[in-house]
């Protein structure tokens, strides 16, 4: 191999599928936000609208519907999912916008079809709608640039200080098909998105670059690489061992497939390393960690917690916790290493499918934030 061919990570096998790649609820949310912001400072609504994604790619959007009036602006966007089997692809998201009085900074409500937080263990306080953070930083970033471009000379000479109702069309039908109902979120989807970028996910075409992602690590000597559930798990893997993007590979929720893989082509060690939850996954055994195959085991965090010293008062409310990250929130105030059971669990279910291979496995737990909040050793 030689060039670009050579090269492997996430955007080699993105490129290695041939799928097309699409954008995130909130990736359109801020477009949305934008162009509406834009018109209600100036008149005049941008279209197409570009916005920048937080690594950089600069995609614009078309404006599918738009409203101007003299106390708020409109806009909506067709969300396109690309080749990945989104059951928000074609969903139109818009986004209002209204000024406040100055000092308000930007406020978030939940419009028709976005639902609203009921219960604890998100990432987001109860009560608040389902825009998640990242997704909220996004717009107020996008925000902020469009008030020093033009809120400080025009007929409004507003700095920023704006309410965004974020709205789905036929949302509430469409979270229906999803986990948000039990989940606690209440009214409509959440708008997601660390990236911006939809990245999809055949299952074969997937499972078959990472393969080419094993081969492309060995063929450039690579000792070390990393199995990473998505772009924030890669940040935190080259945070803590410097490897190289040739030997990170993007596995998704195929946890199954690395292993498999690296168990007829080893190699010397291998990191996993994703989100408490998805990671709880494969400590129950599980080999492909998406939300609509598999489930968090809270039996099994409870019983993890009590080998880690929780009081069984405090196992029967990790069995209840609303999610794995509220379980995790529970042991941590009570001290209980709960994360670095899970990443030991999982490291031991990751060696039994190794059946005996000569790689050495560890495993790093992260939370939304990409702080780590458990860790196994090497074994």
């Amino acid at each position: 191999m030689s060039g670009s061919e050579a090269k492997g990570g996430r955007g080699a096998q993105l490129k290695h599928t041939g799928l097309r790649p699409g954008w995130t609820t909130g990736a359109c949310a801020t477009a949305a936000t934008t162009a509406a912001y834009t018109a209600l400072l100036t008149g005049d609504f941008p279209d197409p609208v570009t916005i920048t994604l937080p690594k950089g790619q600069t995609p614009a959007f078309a404006l599918a519907t738009e409203e101007l009036t003299s106390s708020y602006a409109m806009v909506g966007i067709v969300k396109d999912a690309g080749d990945d089997p989104d059951v928000t692809h074609g969903a139109l998201v818009r986004a209002t916008v209204r000024l406040l009085p100055a000092g308000s900074g930007v406020v978030f409500r939940a419009g028709p079809g976005v639902g609203t937080v009921t219960r604890p263990g998100l990432p987001l306080p109860v009560g608040e709608p389902a825009v998640n953070p990242v997704p909220r930083q996004l717009m107020r970033d996008h925000v902020a640039r469009v008030a020093a471009e033009h809120g400080n000379g025009n007929r409004n000479r507003n700095g920023g200080d704006v309410e965004i109702t974020v709205s789905i069309d036929h949302g509430e039908e469409i979270a229906r098909s999803t986990w948000n109902p039990r989940l606690g979120i209440l009214g409509g989807l959440s708008v997601l998105g660390t990236t911006g970028i939809v990245v999809p996910y055949s299952c074969s075409a997937w499972i078959d670059s990472i393969r080419r992602g094993v081969d492309v690590a060995r063929a450039a000597g690579h000792t070390h690489v990393a199995g990473c559930t998505g772009s924030t798990s890669e940040k935190t893997v080259v945070a803590a061992y410097g490897l190289p993007e040739e030997a990170l590979l993007d596995m998704g929720d195929f946890a199954g497939a690395v292993l498999k893989y690296v168990r007829r082509h080893p190699v010397d060690r291998l990191t996993i390393c994703g989100g408490f939850a998805k990671l709880s996954k494969l400590a129950a055994g599980h080999l492909d960690l998406h939300s609509a195959r598999s489930q968090v085991d809270k039996g099994l965090l409870a019983e993890l917690a009590r080998r880690g010293g929780a009081s069984e008062t405090l196992a029967a409310e990790v069995a209840d916790a609303n999610t794995g990250l509220a379980a995790l929130q529970l042991c941590t105030a009570a001290g209980v290493p709960l994360g670095d059971l899970v990443a030991v669990a999982a490291r031991d279910e990751a060696l039994a499918v190794l059946r005996g291979a000569p790689v050495a496995v560890d495993v790093i737990c992260i939370d939304r934030a990409g702080q780590v909040v458990g860790r196994s050793g090497v074994a």
